[in-house]
């Protein structure tokens, strides 16, 4: 079993990104992103997926934190499709009824190499609600896409129920990190590439 793990860097005239992450981690996670609840939610999914990542990022949070939480949420996709490899012995499929407090979402991952998201159920108005007076809840979809393009990934994410903003959010990212953990692990039962067409 190869070791799988991913370390990359971006720059743009936006942003600049530094990320590294062990698939077979234990949840550590130190993260900047000078976004402070994107790191909370950053953090919340390395711990919840078993994934170690480290993140630096900065960018032109002065106009926006749109390009930073964008970039970074692109460059991890990009080190989760290269740290699976060929996906010899996974689980592939994986889902995750979460709740926190009031809210409850349900995630479903397939590590299928075609990208896709269908994402629903957020209450009226949460995409333009400012979390911590900075983060638009419009952005967590944007993550979801930017991760499930560059990884390959199909995600399906449910908001069952909810009504804080910040709750939501977070079983968002916490179904989706557990969904997560379910389809990269390994399968004993598992033999080859899981697809009759012999590749993902």
């Amino acid at each position: 079993m190869t070791n799988r793990t991913a370390q990359l860097q971006r720059a743009t005239s936006e942003s600049s990104i530094e990320l590294t992450l062990d698939l077979d981690g234990t949840g550590a996670s130190d993260i900047r992103t000078s976004v402070p609840f994107y790191d909370h939610l950053l953090t919340a999914f390395a711990k919840h997926s078993l994934t170690d990542l480290t993140v630096r990022a900065s960018g032109d949070t002065d106009i926006d934190v749109h390009h930073t939480v964008e970039d970074v949420a692109i460059v991890l996709g990009q080190a989760i499709k290269k740290a699976l490899g060929d996906k010899a012995g996974i689980s592939r499929y994986g889902d995750a009824l979460v709740p926190l407090d009031e809210a409850l979402v349900q995630a479903v991952v397939d590590i299928s190499g075609r990208p896709y998201l269908v994402h629903g159920g957020e209450p009226a108005g949460f995409e333009l609600h400012l979390i911590g007076g900075h983060f638009t809840g419009s952005m967590v979809r944007h993550v979801f896409e930017a991760i499930a393009f560059n990884a390959g990934l199909t995600v399906h994410v449910t908001v069952v129920g909810g009504r804080d903003p910040h709750h939501i959010a977070e079983a968002e990212f916490k179904a989706f990190a557990r969904a997560f953990r379910q389809a990269k692990a390994f399968d004993p039962l598992v033999s080859g590439i899981p697809s009759t067409k012999g590749a993902l």
